[in-house]
């Protein structure tokens, strides 16, 4: 794909997250999208944002969970970079309005206390740089219609990144085995979800090595002071103004948000 069409479908992913009005899809516009013009895509939206004075504080991983894959019908994982303008704090409403279709997802935060630099990540070495986990909820949103999205799409839309929230108290990996973890979601006081974290790549820290050394390939570390989310492990919920969701995980505390 030209320059010229990289900057076209970044600016327009760009005024679709400014105006709330979603854009059909990239890939019914350019039938021969890769996916690495999509990420090409996904640096023009950030460059666009990073102008209007947000800065890059973090990276996720989407699509990581087979309930999600099924669900969008999109079967391989992709990063988005997370950005200040994303975080809300927990206890704080999030007008359902700011975003096109909002939809919740909980997962493991990681905030690194030293780089992380693939290729050859290892799950010990992600075990040694993290400084602490956290619940967390992903608000995702998509500026694709009808989230009709195929893996160039969401890509292109940096990873469907919308806002997110970090809950509970810190907490060190050590002795605590994520992939056994337990996790409960609720929303509006009803049980939605119960999974562990196995269900994600087999465990989050499996997850984060495999974005280290993805990213890594690339010329991009994770950084130290950095919020890596690893990846739902609940279904997209739909959100709706007056909801609220709670997500319990095992040895880690909880998290809450709620929607005005």
């Amino acid at each position: 794909m030209t320059p010229e069409r990289i900057k076209f479908h970044g600016d327009a992913l760009y005024q679709a997250l400014v105006d709330r009005q979603p854009i059909v899809p990239l890939t019914e516009r350019e039938p021969d999208i890769s996916i690495d013009d999509a990420y090409r895509i996904q640096l023009r939206m950030i460059e666009r944002r990073l102008a209007s004075g947000e800065t890059v504080i973090g990276k996720k991983i989407g699509v990581t969970s087979r309930a999600v894959q099924q669900m969008l019908n999109v079967y391989q994982p992709d990063f988005g970079l997370l950005l200040s303008g994303m975080v809300y704090a927990e206890g704080q409403a999030i007008p359902a309005n700011s975003m096109i279709a909002p939809r919740a997802e909980a997962e493991v935060a990681f905030i690194l206390k030293r780089d992380l630099d693939g290729p050859g990540v290892t799950a010990a070495d992600v075990l040694r740089a993290t400084d602490y986990v956290m619940p967390c909820f992903e608000i995702v949103d998509s500026r694709i219609k009808d989230w009709k999205i195929k893996i160039q799409d969401t890509v292109a839309d940096n990873a469907s990144c919308g806002v997110f929230v970090l809950g509970g108290t810190p907490r060190s990996l050590r002795g605590l085995d994520l992939s056994v973890a337990g996790m409960v979601v609720e929303k509006n006081g009803e049980i939605v979800s119960t999974s562990a974290g196995a269900s994600v790549q087999g465990s989050p820290v499996n997850a984060v090595a495999w974005l280290a050394n993805t990213l890594g390939a690339l010329g991009i570390p994770l950084k130290a002071g950095e919020v890596i989310l690893s990846g739902s492990q609940s279904p997209l919920m739909p959100v709706a103004a007056g909801d609220s969701f709670h997500c319990a995980v095992g040895g880690l505390g909880s998290c809450s948000v709620r929607f005005s």
